[in-house]
């Protein structure tokens, strides 16, 4: 059947011919056209438009070859960083050699390991028998397998999914309540940057301290605890024996507990050499190193002559504060007769060293540019952080002293000092050098004393804030922020909800965790933690990962400290690499002296001490084992439990729950592996 004419459109055409034909056969309207413009600017429109699709037709296989080649060397980057990954983990993995000793958490997760391998041959067989769809029931004449699942399915249905959608929601009830203390605190900064509130010191030194009266400025005891610091004694020496400040008015204590007879002569001969340049440092070595830091901060307090020094300011062996530090703090206790405490801030010389030092800068970034400076401007209580800070000896004496029951005696002495009626001030903007641990080993254990230690504390210290003067409110923010939520709540419901719960919620999926708890309410909570650190937000997943997989961890110490378990009371030094700005101290050294004097002074220093066989004490290796790389057997196990549960999750269809189980196990395999970190050849 032939399709009739379209009438109306063959009218219209016609028309719209027509007035086109005027339009361009008139040249009265315009006699400047030319004829080629009239007549046919379609074909010139034609033949332009040809010429371009000719010509990037004959580029467009070029284009590919480039693309193809772009995407051969990607896969190629990916497949031999692949490689090297399993031949990395092949190496450690024959080279490990277990310990005899296993700890409980290890134990009951190898249980719950076997448990899982279990639970998903069920659910492999269910899937390949389609029992997902039509599962069997107890009433039907079943084989053995079958009856075997339907007994399952009902034990999980009355029995087990109860109680873990039970502790599911209290976990996501502490995990809220948590979430909502960290948006308080950072609304708290907002509000801080916006006032552009800080401390204002009543007074201030002038830059010259040669034209002012040694007597306006206070006797101050500087100390440097330090316990076989080789790596970095010699530059946190150097940065306190330069600070601006009258040297008759500053006296240097360098408190030495390093059990290394070579590492012993090195820093006393370090002080020797200082003492020569004109400064007022002394050595102390102990004899019996009771107490850890506590008890050698505690045995320098008890020397005669700090009854004539006002203040103390206490450094870490790797740090290195501004040669103006004194200046910038003193000040605040000028008329300030209840101020204990001037805290500052650390910045890190190794924050770009590798992926591990990154992720600790976003974490501690948060820390000092937001909880340290909230709690000091709204509260005005923190916890001491045990290093760069400047303490009223006063306060000290007040509050007891220096304890030894604790391996946090700074959080300890804050907490006494803070019942005692005394106020902190956190400065911001004063900043003192520092090294971040940069291999996992260091790093679990240093996270492993700062979690164990407080939990030790508040066992020991609870009866004493109730019973304490300072005010209910005081108290509250003491015992449920400061402790329970900051301290106890946070690893227990992240260890449980992400490591254990979750991966459970994936067999027993009558027990149920919604997708905002496993990814939209953490990835906010990890953007709000990058703020302080906006150069590191390409980190953020690897950061909310990484936190993640660290909960093992602080479970673990927190669970050891308030139950008094032995690794509870464990104090490691924190391995450092001597990373600083050495060529900021010389330069600086450089101004305040003659370079030639310089180097007689140093050459006759080195003569003069006796100790002439210092070049070969610091070349001597120490005999001890080689340092490598590790395997961390409870990261690998909950790398295989998440990573058998993100299988589970991709045959039950769980979008949101796959990729959150697959990349964080995939971190726990990293992070078990030690791939994470300095890397030992």
């Amino acid at each position: 059947m032939s399709r009739q004419p379209n009438y109306e459109f063959q009218e219209w055409w016609n028309k719209e011919k027509e007035r086109n034909h005027v339009l361009f056969s008139d040249k009265s309207v315009n006699p400047n056209w030319s004829t080629v413009e009239i007549d046919s600017p379609t074909s010139l429109a034609d033949t332009s438009v040809e010429k371009d699709r000719s010509r990037n037709a004959r580029q467009l296989s070029w284009v590919y070859i480039l693309k193809f080649q772009q995407a051969f060397n990607g896969l190629i980057w990916i497949t031999n960083g692949f490689v090297s990954l399993i031949r990395t983990a092949n190496r450690r993995i024959k080279s490990y050699s277990p310990s005899r000793t296993e700890s409980r958490l290890y134990r009951v997760i190898k249980v719950f390991l076997v448990i899982v391998i279990l639970l998903q041959f069920f659910e492999l067989v269910a899937y390949f028998k389609g029992w997902h769809f039509s599962p069997p029931s107890m009433e039907e004449a079943l084989g053995l397998v079958e009856l075997v699942y339907a007994t399952w399915l009902s034990v999980r249905v009355n029995y087990l999914a109860p109680p873990l959608q039970a502790l599911a929601n209290v976990c996501i009830v502490l995990f809220l309540i948590q979430s909502v203390d960290r948006i308080i605190l950072v609304l708290g900064y907002i509000w801080i940057k916006f006032r552009r509130l800080k401390p204002i010191p009543p007074m201030e030194f002038s830059g010259d301290i040669e034209n002012k009266n040694a007597e306006d400025y206070p006797m101050v005891l500087i100390q440097i605890p330090m316990c076989n610091e080789r790596e970095v004694y010699q530059q946190s020496i150097a940065a306190i024996c330069i600070q601006d400040w009258p040297r008759n008015r500053m006296l240097i204590q360098v408190l030495d507990d390093s059990d290394d007879l070579d590492v012993q002569h090195l820093i006393r001969a370090e002080v020797q050499k200082w003492q020569q340049k004109g400064a007022r440092i002394v050595y102390r070595h102990r004899l019996i190193r009771t107490g850890y830091k506590a008890g050698n901060l505690k045995s320098a307090m008890s020397c005669d002559y700090v009854k004539d020094y006002e203040f103390v300011a206490i450094f870490d062996a790797d740090f290195q504060p501004g040669p103006d530090f004194l200046k910038k703090t003193i000040p605040y206790f000028k008329g300030n007769d209840d101020l204990g405490l001037v805290q500052t801030r650390w910045a890190f010389v190794n924050k770009d060293e590798n992926l591990l030092a990154r992720l600790q800068n976003i974490n501690l970034s948060f820390h000092f540019e937001v909880e340290q400076q909230v709690n000091g401007v709204f509260i005005n209580f923190f916890g001491f952080n045990g290093t760069a800070g400047v303490w009223r000896i006063k306060a000290l004496e007040e509050c007891g002293g220096w304890l030894e029951r604790t391996t946090v005696e700074d959080m300890d002495i804050a907490v006494r000092a803070h019942l005692c009626g005394w106020k902190f001030i956190y400065l911001n903007d004063v900043k003192s050098l520092c090294e971040l641990p940069e291999s996992y080993e260091a790093y679990k254990k240093q996270q492993h004393r700062w979690h164990s230690g407080p939990m030790q504390l508040f066992r020991l210290c609870f009866f004493d804030i109730l019973r304490s003067k300072i005010s209910w409110a005081k108290k509250a923010n003491l015992v449920l922020l400061f402790f329970l939520l900051r301290k106890l709540i946070l690893p227990f419901y992240s260890f449980t909800l992400f490591c254990i719960i979750l991966p459970l919620t994936m067999f027993l999926p009558e027990a149920q965790l919604p997708a905002w708890v496993v990814c939209y309410v953490p990835g906010l909570m990890s953007f709000l933690n990058i703020l302080p650190a906006p150069r590191s937000f390409p980190f953020v997943v690897p950061y909310l990962l990484f936190e993640n997989t660290m909960s093992v961890t602080k479970f673990n110490a927190m669970i050891s400290g308030l139950f008094r378990l032995g690794s509870s009371y464990e104090w490691v030094v924190t391995k450092k690499l001597g990373r600083s700005s050495e060529t900021d101290l010389i330069a600086f050294a450089e101004k305040e002296s003659d370079p030639q004097a310089e180097m007689n002074s140093l050459h006759r220093a080195s003569s003069d001490s006796g100790l002439s066989e210092l070049n070969k004490i610091e070349s001597r290796k120490k005999t001890s084992k080689k340092k490598r790389n590790r395997l961390y057997r409870k990261e690998l196990a909950l790398a295989f439990i998440l990573l058998t549960a993100s299988v589970r999750s991709l045959l039950s269809s769980q979008g949101i729950h796959f990729y959150f189980l697959l990349f964080q196990g995939i971190t726990f395999l990293v992070v078990g592996l030690d791939l994470i970190g300095e890397q030992v050849s």
